[in-house]
């Protein structure tokens, strides 16, 4: 008898969940879901009318100390939040320009921890944070840290020093800028000398520099958009592989065949079914002399086994809400605009995919506005119909097929905006895995543990 009533004590504990956030009250606890999700969603996750939720929220902070949610209710409530990620940490990393938190959920997934975070979209923050658990607060404008107003150069760089924690691998997402000459041109017909401080001013890639001239990380990984290296003719992208020079940074592949494709740019059509070429910039600090067998081209021994194809993503047709279904005015708009150009030899116009097609057009931030460029076929004579957010989702790779474990607590139009400017998860996955290796032997190099040059191959 004592033997069963032991295993079923066992059996209970294991059933029964435990509060995960001790250390908050429950005003603290609700706020903290409240910044994420609307105050409905929070009424049907404890069942209770959102009236109630709302009078919660005005009166409790009064009292801010005072506990009165059931047991039920709090771990309910605990269970809209990310859990931590219990992984061996291997590394530290900061998240800038983070958006939705793609690249980090590749770093994550290797081992990274990451200790700094910065996005400035309120509603890319909710759904950052309804996804990925953070032990620090975002980081909005990141300009308020690398440029705080009335303060000199050197006492902004020492703030980014105090500001920004230390951490072995800067990851960016920048936004593509021109980068204007108009102070190296005066500069140079003064005979004075410049640096990347002139070269990048006015652009968010400046405030990336800025950090990695403070912090000096042991590794660097930049995302952007293919265009970046015809942008502006060729400039920008000479600017920002320059400056990584400057600030004694290799880039892997900077040199390369040119009979061959750039294997910094890869396409996440290797990894899901949508055609999205981004360029992926990834140095270590010249100093630890780490990474001299170090290329993306061997980002082809992570491609998944099967080809992907379009249906891998989508959702069984009869469970899908018609609302997604174009209306017969937009989808006349659409042939009517895809005819005219088609007329005048231009390619502008809709991609109508099947389940059995290989790959969509990329997924872009306007998405939301007609679809354009990935609409479900529905078959002869009906209207096609946009992606649902939770399908873009697996699009993107937060979601495997068939899974729907990513949390979407924004609207339909914030969605397909965050979505449209974020990354394909398993590409960067698949860059975090081919720079582990380096950044262990980095930080064994920065330690004093192997010596500068020894074994310069990676395993």
């Amino acid at each position: 008898m004592c033997d069963f009533l032991s295993h079923f004590h066992s059996f209970f504990d294991c059933q029964v969940d435990r509060p995960l956030m001790p250390n908050l009250t429950d005003y603290q606890l609700l706020s903290k879901v409240a910044s994420i999700y609307s105050q409905q969603a929070i009424a049907d996750q404890i069942n209770h009318p959102r009236e109630v939720i709302n009078r919660w929220l005005k009166d409790r902070v009064a009292h801010p100390e005072q506990d009165w949610l059931t047991y039920l209710e709090r771990i309910n409530l605990e269970a809209m939040l990310p859990k931590p990620n219990t992984q061996e940490e291997q590394f530290t990393f900061i998240d800038l320009f983070a958006g939705i938190g793609g690249i980090r959920h590749g770093f994550e997934s290797v081992g990274g921890k990451c200790v700094f975070t910065s996005e400035y979209n309120k509603y890319a923050v909710k759904t950052y944070l309804a996804n990925y658990h953070c032990d620090h607060d975002i980081q909005g404008d990141i300009r308020e840290i690398t440029q705080p107003a009335g303060m000199s150069d050197k006492k902004a760089y020492a703030h980014i020093r105090k500001s920004i924690p230390d951490h072995d691998v800067l990851l960016a997402g920048f936004p593509c800028q021109p980068f204007s000459i108009a102070g190296v041109s005066k500069k140079n017909s003064l005979g004075r000398s410049h640096g990347f401080e002139c070269d990048t001013q006015g652009t968010l890639f400046f405030d990336v520099a800025r950090i990695i001239d403070a912090k000096r990380p042991l590794a660097v990984m930049l995302e952007n958009v293919k265009n970046l290296k015809s942008h502006d003719r060729g400039k920008t992208f000479k600017v920002i592989m320059n400056t990584l020079d400057e600030l004694g940074y290799d880039v892997a592949d900077s040199e390369y065949n040119n009979s061959e494709a750039d294997p910094k740019i890869i396409n996440g059509k290797h990894f899901v079914p949508q055609n999205r070429e981004r360029i992926v910039i990834v140095a270590f600090r010249r100093d630890l002399d780490v990474m001299n067998d170090l290329t993306l081209k061997d980002i082809k021994n992570f491609y998944p086994k099967r080809e992907p194809k379009v249906g891998d993503i989508l959702e069984p047709e009869g469970s899908v809400d018609d609302k997604y279904i174009l209306t017969p005015k937009l989808w006349a708009y659409l042939k009517n605009y895809a005819e005219k150009h088609r007329k005048a030899g231009n390619g502008f116009g809709f991609g109508k995919v099947t389940a059995n097609d290989r790959s969509t057009r990329t997924l872009s931030a306007r998405y939301y506005k007609d679809g354009s460029e990935a609409l479900v076929d529905r078959g002869p004579r009906r209207r096609p119909r946009r992606l649902t957010p939770r399908e873009c989702s697996r699009l993107m790779g937060f979601d495997q097929p068939g899974e729907s474990t990513f949390r979407i607590p924004v609207s339909d139009m914030q969605a397909y905006k965050q979505f449209g400017n974020s990354v394909v998860v398993p590409v960067f996955s698949s860059v975090a895995k081919l720079m582990l290796p380096y950044i262990i032997r980095a930080k064994a190099v920065a330690a004093g543990e192997v010596r500068t040059g020894d074994s310069k191959k990676v395993a």
